[in-house]
């Protein structure tokens, strides 16, 4: 039975002990990662960790134990620990909590691998590092970066519901930083974006991202900055690259969309949601053109999975469809309380975290256009490119994001850099603007989205793509 054994021995113990439904998550977790600064390795970071994780439903409250030690006497203490503390917080009176029905499987799921990450000789990983900031040294960079990082998770659950699912996920990404130092200010850019591209593969992620291949131009394009004229202050049409566009999907959808914000559950860290349950199915919340997608089967997207951290398979669902908010980020318990039938959002950042509603592949899908079509409709505005900074209410509706580079456009041409973009807006009212979609999506991966009480770091997608927006305020001064 391997670990299933001691999954299987913690939700007996929780059942025994008097909890109504219960599961548990062994995982066996693996980290590395590797930085270089100005041709020399500056970092090199690797650990390992196991452990159990327990839920266990008590009447109206769920109850969460964790230990690092993987034996089945273990387990049984950690099931009932967990057991006991859903009593306790079942104390305080509400309505017995009602879980959305979901199929019991039992199934192994492995994550699309071509190169084992851990399987490549470090004097390789660190050799790629250390060349591609010595060319963006030689191209004008006063301080180069470069860093890779990758994960393993190997995990086995098993819920009182009959769920026995082993999962195996890999996953890798990397990337490059130039910064230029000026008389008055500093100046960076990016590749392939500010953190790095990240994905659900193995190493072949990495080299395909060819780092070497971007190091100059990085490096010349952040020197330039410089002596670029500032982003002017105005209101005009706005361009946004596709992996400022995975952020601006980020921050103002996929947040906004997750239902224990909607509901209230999570509001103390970074806030709730403008959303309002009453108004699903109706409520227009872009143009014609916004089809949001909360998609985990995307091969080597970030954000997917076999199933979720309840057991759930991954299924692709509709968020908002023709600009009409149709669907949420969901869990099996906050699914119920609104009174929807699906659920398959749950994910923990290990097994010493509660699991909680996360965003997993939030897309928008490709549009019409290509970039070439939307400049050359553009009379006059602003395009902005590689995120740099963000700043969103607690309710997920006012914003304001500032990027590395900017360009002018002028009569359907992209003309002159300008350097400290920024730019603003409502949710609602700047995705109704967006009128012009490319085609050329990217699914882009942020490895740092951050949610809850102790805070979890969640590993999501974005399939994104350039795309204007009309009359945006930009050149925003904070």
């Amino acid at each position: 039975m391997g670990l299933f054994s001691s999954a299987t021995a913690a939700v007996e113990a929780a059942l025994a002990a008097g909890a109504r439904y219960a599961d548990a998550r062994v995982m066996l977790r693996r980290y590395e990662s590797m930085s270089a600064r100005n041709g020399e390795i500056e970092d090199l970071t690797r650990d390992e960790d196991a452990g159990i994780g327990v839920r266990a439903l008590v009447g109206s409250s769920w109850g969460f134990h964790a230990v690092p030690e993987l034996g089945d006497e273990e387990a049984r203490a950690a099931g009932r620990a967990a057991t006991a503390i859903a009593k306790a917080s079942a104390l305080v009176a509400g309505p017995a909590l009602e879980l959305v029905p979901a199929e019991a499987r039992q199934d192994t799921w492995n994550g699309p691998c071509l190169t084992d990450p851990f399987a490549v000789p470090l004097s390789e990983k660190g050799d790629l590092l250390v060349e591609a900031t010595k060319i963006m040294k030689e191209n004008g960079a006063d301080q180069a970066e470069a860093l890779y990082q990758i994960w393993e998770q190997h995990s086995w659950f098993v819920s009182s519901a009959g769920h026995r699912i082993e999962q195996k996920v890999t996953k890798s990404g990397g990337g490059i930083s130039a910064t230029a130092v000026g008389e008055h200010e500093t100046q960076r850019r990016s590749y392939p974006c500010y953190r790095g591209q990240y994905g659900t593969a193995g190493w072949e992620l990495v080299d395909a991202l060819d780092l070497r291949a971007h190091a100059a131009r990085v490096a010349s394009e952040a020197r330039e900055l410089l002596t670029a004229p500032e982003c002017p202050s105005t209101t005009t049409d706005l361009i946004l690259g596709g992996e400022q566009m995975a952020l601006q999907i980020h921050e103002s959808v996929g947040h906004a969309i997750e239902l224990d914000r909607i509901l209230g559950w999570e509001a103390a860290f970074a806030g709730t949601s403008w959303l309002d349950l009453a108004k699903l199915g109706e409520l227009q919340y872009g143009s014609e053109l916004m089809n949001i997608t909360i998609d985990p089967t995307l091969p080597g997207a970030l954000g997917s999975f076999g199933y979720d951290d309840e057991g759930t398979p991954a299924a692709r669902r509709d968020a908002v469809r023709d600009g009409i908010w149709v669907g949420v980020l969901a869990g099996r318990d906050s699914a119920a309380m609104a009174g929807l039938d699906y659920a398959g959002s749950v994910r923990s950042e290990g097994w010493q975290r509660l699991p909680m509603v996360r965003m997993t592949n939030v897309g928008l899908e490709p549009g019409p256009h290509t970039l070439e079509e939307i400049i050359a409709a553009t009379d006059d505005g602003v395009m902005m490119e590689t995120n740099r900074s963000w700043s969103i209410d607690d309710k997920r509706l006012n914003f304001q994001f500032g990027t590395e580079i900017g360009w002018e456009i002028k009569n359907g041409r992209q003309g002159r850099i300008l350097r400290n973009p920024t730019y603003t807006g409502i949710g609602p009212l700047f995705w109704r603007s967006m009128d012009m979609l490319s085609s050329e999506s990217v699914a882009w991966g942020t490895p740092n989205c951050g949610k809850g009480q102790p805070g979890q770091t969640g590993h999501t997608g974005h399939p994104a793509a350039p795309a204007r927006f009309r009359n945006v305020r930009v050149g925003v001064r904070a």
